[in-house]
């Protein structure tokens, strides 16, 4: 063996030894893939369930919504019902209901002024008050 062949197996011998040091932390590397992996599949299997649910969830919430927004239909229809039933009301009954006060009124008023006319008349046919009498005054006592 020449000095050159001992040097190729020397540097052979290191090269192997560099090798074997690198291949720990590759093995280690690996394994880390391999747990990625099976928490990424363990993620997955469980997120799949929550997908699901909450798909449902999701068709419940609109099938609601969409009861909902029937509802609110019916409830703008009956109101605007009831909107023209009430100008309707306010148009046949209100005019004549204003009249009736009215008239109302003026009866009102005419009984009262007949009977004012009875008080005036009471009174000018009944005879006047008499005065009231007076007291006798009290001596002003004097200041001693």
């Amino acid at each position: 063996m020449t000095g050159g062949d001992i040097a190729g197996l020397i540097a052979a011998g290191v090269f192997a030894v560099l090798v074997g040091l690198l291949a720990i932390p590759l093995v280690k590397l690996g394994g880390v893939f391999d747990q990625t992996r099976d928490s990424i599949k363990d993620v997955s299997d469980g997120i799949t369930p929550i997908l699901n649910e909450s798909t449902v969830t999701v068709q419940e919430a609109n099938k609601q919504l969409a009861r909902v927004d029937a509802i609110t239909r019916n409830v703008e229809e009956v109101t605007g019902n009831v909107s023209s039933l009430v100008a309707l009301f306010a148009a046949s009954v209100g005019g004549p209901l204003i009249k009736l006060a009215s008239f109302s009124a003026a009866v009102r008023a005419g009984i009262l002024s007949f009977r004012a006319a009875d008080r005036v008349a009471d009174a000018a046919s009944s005879k006047p008050a008499p005065k009231p009498t007076r007291s006798p005054k009290k001596p002003k006592r004097s200041a001693h």
